[in-house]
């Protein structure tokens, strides 16, 4: 294989995940990062997280979560409830439509990939984890904060941050 095959199979990935983006949004009128907002708030206690916890789950600048929460309420599937016995603090809370919206969103390329990862062994995880290390490296990109998931949806405010 030459490099570029190589790159090649790098525009592949990038692409795929670009067009599962570009479906999700047309489809069903979310991005990626407000599903992966939706899923965390559903797994939650309750089905309610804060702010902070929802920022520290999606390795995102607080303004962009802002965003993200701002528009998902708007769309009436999550609500801002202050907390019992602390009016200050503020629950952000899946609502019955954004649990309803979750049931209809197929599986996503991330969770598909994470399944698949896990069924292989130690030593072809450590190589594919080595040869994203080498990529990573010769593309000097170890500062670049990571989203969670796989998505092209992130703000590009967040590409220094650490």
């Amino acid at each position: 294989m030459d490099t570029a095959d190589i790159l090649i199979k790098i525009r592949k990935i990038v692409r795929s995940v670009d067009i599962e983006s570009k479906k999700i949004q047309k489809e069903y009128g979310v991005s990626i990062p407000q599903v992966l907002c939706l899923n965390f708030l559903h797994k939650s206690p309750n089905y309610q997280s804060t702010q902070a916890e929802i920022k520290n789950f999606l390795n995102l600048n607080s303004s962009t979560v802002s965003g993200i929460i701002n528009r998902l309420e708007k769309k009436g599937l999550l609500a801002r409830l202050p907390k019992y016995g602390d009016r200050r603090v503020v629950n952000i809370a899946l609502t019955s439509a954004g649990d309803r919206l979750l049931g209809t969103i197929p599986s996503l390329l991330h969770e598909q990939l994470s399944e698949k990862l896990q069924k292989l062994d130690d030593s072809e995880i450590k190589r594919v984890e080595d040869s994203l290390d080498t990529l990573v490296t010769l593309l000097e990109i170890e500062h670049i904060k990571a989203s969670p998931l796989i998505t092209l949806d992130g703000d590009l405010e967040d590409i220094n941050e650490d």
